[in-house]
């Protein structure tokens, strides 16, 4: 007996080194691209965790209602959610391939065979039992329990159950970037409400200061101080602001239904707070170095993961060149009489069967199979070198973004202060005959325009800020 396992486990082995020899060798490179040690030069700042958090990075609640009621209903990150549920069946499915399949076996028939067939002249001549002829038609009855066990002699279904949970981990990863996705998705829009709904303030405040400077004109011109053409171009600019305030209105209306889109609900009105949208602070945020950005980053550790489940495909595709060992077992009872099926040991049954399959004709298909994993792990790799590449871009251009901004909305303040004075003067000087009337035209067209472009400016801040947040990883803690 021990004669014959030496036996097996002899012929087992010469048969994996005669396949290894021919099993194709494909070279994978090494990662090649490293990121430097920090964004910008003689950088000092870290990136704090608390900072990624949803509770301590947005303060106002109109969003933070506005985000979690997205995270509840938002249709693509359902579907997201089913795809993580799917991903973990896959683990359980490749963990029961790993364990022997166990199966109940009960079965009846009636068989008739031709009297000049050769079973049929046996049973005509041979009593089944002692003076009892084979019945006819004969009928088999069988209870029994089957077990199948392929050995994994070269880890191949373990590697399989490896790059499954890889490959779970990995949609888990990716459930957390659509997170972070909407999180900014939502929040970016819900500024941009914001914004618009101070700009058609300061649409109305101007319409409000420009009716009063068209009754000024009319009282000019009743007194002969100026003509006809002075009136109508008050008018023509009165009339053009009146036209992009309802562009404005429409462009809400848009917003409005795109955000309740997200919201996975009907059009309706967003709550929102609008009030001293300029003088509202922005949280500071630190982009800490590249290190902690592969740590946070929902999409480089999707990557990662991806890339690690990739590798073991390709070991499990190796493996299939190699021999498999499975074993078989049966033991259960077995009669042509119902009656018998308890009468032992006659109607017990029972097998062991090993088998040792190694592929021999159909290599070419394993082949194709193995370059194929081999493949997909290149790509996997160009994809995570790809993923760390565009996340150090992203941060390192929204953080000169934002420096910029800062500055520039520096400067428009002091613009719209400067632009206030020169409304207030030229009107003055206009009621006093000292300029024309196009100065004040002229200057209430810029004031206008200065404070809109502040409000965009101020915009673009908050909105920067978030995606900052998303490319720093966070939005889904």
């Amino acid at each position: 007996m021990i004669k014959n396992k030496m036996n097996i486990v002899v012929v087992t082995a010469l048969c994996a080194v005669t396949f290894n020899a021919c099993v194709p060798a494909l070279k994978v490179r090494d990662r090649e691209l490293n990121l430097p040690e920090t964004f910008v030069e003689n950088q000092t700042d870290s990136l704090e965790l608390n900072q990624l958090d949803r509770s301590q990075f947005f303060k106002d609640e109109h969003l933070i209602s506005l985000i979690n009621t997205a995270l509840e209903h938002n249709q693509e990150l359902q579907m997201v959610l089913q795809q993580v549920a799917i991903a973990k069946n896959k683990v359980q499915f490749k963990k029961g391939e790993y364990l022997p399949f166990i199966f109940l076996n009960a079965g009846a028939e009636r068989e008739k065979v031709g009297e000049l067939t050769r079973n049929g002249a046996v049973e005509k001549n041979l009593p089944i039992e002692e003076g009892i002829e084979f019945p006819e038609p004969l009928s088999n009855y069988n209870l029994s329990v089957s077990a199948f066990w392929e050995l994994d002699i070269w880890k191949k279904l373990r590697n399989e159950k490896k790059a499954a949970l890889m490959e779970y981990l990995a949609s888990q990863e990716g459930r957390n970037f659509s997170i972070t996705q909407l999180v900014s998705e939502v929040s970016s829009l819900y500024y941009e409400l914001v914004a618009l709904d101070n700009q058609l303030m300061l649409i109305d405040q101007n319409l409000k200061l420009q009716e009063r400077a068209l009754e000024m004109v009319k009282l000019q011109k009743s007194a002969a101080r100026v003509s006809e053409l002075a009136v109508k171009r008050f008018e023509a600019e009165l009339y053009k602001n009146k036209s992009h305030r309802l562009e404005l209105v429409q462009e809400t209306i848009s917003v409005e239904n795109e955000l309740n889109f997200l919201l996975g609900r009907t059009p309706q009105t967003i709550e929102r707070s609008s009030i001293d949208f300029i003088d509202q602070p922005i949280t500071p945020l630190s982009m800490g170095v590249p290190s902690q950005l592969i740590q946070n980053r929902p999409d480089i550790k999707q990557a990662e993961l991806e890339l690690k489940a990739a590798k073991l495909d390709v070991k499990a595709a190796r493996a299939n060149f190699y021999p498999s060992l499975g074993l078989k077992a049966r033991i259960g009872v077995e009669s042509y009489d119902r009656q018998k099926l308890n009468q032992l040991p006659e109607s017990l049954l029972h097998a062991v069967i090993g088998d040792l399959v190694a592929p021999l004709i159909n290599r070419n298909a394993i082949k194709s199979m193995y370059k194929d994993a081999n493949n997909r792990q290149l790509i996997a790799l160009v994809e995570y070198e790809k993923t760390l590449l565009e996340a150090y871009i992203e941060v390192q251009t929204q953080h000169s973004k934002l420096d910029n901004l800062h500055t520039e909305f520096e400067l428009r303040t002091k613009q719209v202060v400067a632009m206030n004075e020169s409304i207030k003067l030229s009107t003055d000087l206009f009621q006093s005959t000292r300029i024309e009337y196009l100065e004040v035209l002229l200057a209430q067209r810029e004031a206008l325009e200065a404070k809109l472009e502040l409000v965009e400016t101020k915009k673009s801040q908050f909105i920067s800020t978030v995606q900052m947040y998303r490319y720093l990883g966070g939005g889904w803690q």
